[in-house]
């Protein structure tokens, strides 16, 4: 059986799903309780909200000092993904090294795992299905030349920014180095 929590941060309300052997699930923080329950009622229809277990409460502090913007590594979280791609589980299993402030390119992840640079793209698939994001980092993972790329989380870029930015990274656009004449 699948169990779940919501819980605020101080950048709105995330949840945390689980079983027996894990975290099966992470939602980044949304504006409201209610689309973060919903959102987890899609993907998770069968699950009980419940007191978490230590572990998970452990977990779920974590979060909470993440969003704070206190250094925080959930490289101990014992995570639950059930059968994946090989593929994706390799790319997991290597941005789940990525520690506080690091990035990488999702072309570099794809040479770590010895594919060619048309891996990138599946790579960046990867990244979109990743069922725990901020546990497995995937808003550390940029598109070539350190641009920001996507991210499907609630906010979509621009949380990936603002995560970046907790972390220390500003990796928004500078101002164009020709400004236009205001006639």
């Amino acid at each position: 059986m699948h169990r779940y929590q919501l819980f605020e941060t101080a950048h709105g309300v995330a949840a945390i799903a689980w079983s027996r052997a894990g975290v099966i699930g992470f939602r980044l923080p949304a504006s409201s309780a209610d689309s973060t329950a919903r959102a987890l009622a899609r993907r998770f229809p069968q699950a009980m909200r419940t007191d978490p277990p230590p572990e998970i409460a452990d977990t779920i502090a974590a979060a909470r000092h993440y969003f704070m913007g206190r250094k925080t590594d959930f490289s101990g979280v014992r995570v639950d993904l059930g059968a994946q791609d090989p593929f994706f589980a390799q790319v997991y299993a290597v941005v789940r090294r990525l520690g506080w402030g690091q990035t990488t390119t999702y072309g570099a992840v794809a040479k770590e795992l010895g594919a060619g640079p048309e891996a990138a793209r599946d790579v960046g698939q990867a990244m979109a299905a990743n069922p725990v994001p901020l546990i497995i980092p995937c808003h550390r993972v940029l598109a070539a030349g350190g641009k920001i790329g996507g991210f499907s989380a609630p906010g979509g870029a621009e949380s990936k920014l603002r995560m970046l930015a907790i972390e220390g990274l500003d990796l928004s656009p500078s101002p164009p180095a020709q400004q236009g004449f205001a006639f």
